[in-house]
């Protein structure tokens, strides 16, 4: 069984405590530059099993899908791997759409780089960040 932690949890941890950490989003780049939790990099989940060296020495990590079931997959893995064994590896319970429920931020990534606030559409909803992609099947 893979640790979660609930979206109003997580945003409510200090900034120090986040600056610890290691928010990765599962997501294709797309996807995450339409929007993401603020200070989360995004490591595509097909890519994760190669690009997990990028998260040695990390003390805490929290995966992050759009329904928070793939990221369970992507915990699972993380802390499968030698170096994480003592890192505390969680998933974000619901993912990004129990995020946006919770009426936290999600930013989007310009066309260059930047990050900036995510723009809502003329019904003044926020649109859904998770574009429906729950990802991959489990590669176990």
């Amino acid at each position: 069984m893979v640790d979660e932690i609930d979206p109003a949890d997580l945003a409510a941890l200090s900034d120090d405590e986040r600056r610890e950490m290691r928010i990765v989003d599962i997501r294709d780049r797309r996807a995450f530059d339409r929007g993401h939790i603020p200070g989360s990099e995004c490591i595509p989940f097909p890519e994760l099993s190669t690009r997990i060296t990028e998260l040695s020495g990390a003390s805490r990590v929290v995966t992050v899908c759009p329904h928070g079931i793939a990221s369970q997959q992507a915990a699972q893995l993380i802390g499968s791997y030698a170096d994480a064994q003592d890192a505390r590896v969680e998933s974000l319970r619901g993912g990004l759409e129990a995020w946006g429920r919770e009426g936290v931020d999600v930013v989007a990534t310009s066309d260059d780089g930047d990050s900036g606030e995510r723009p809502d559409d003329e019904s003044g909803a926020t649109p859904d960040p998770g574009d429906g992609d729950e990802g991959p099947e489990a590669p176990f």
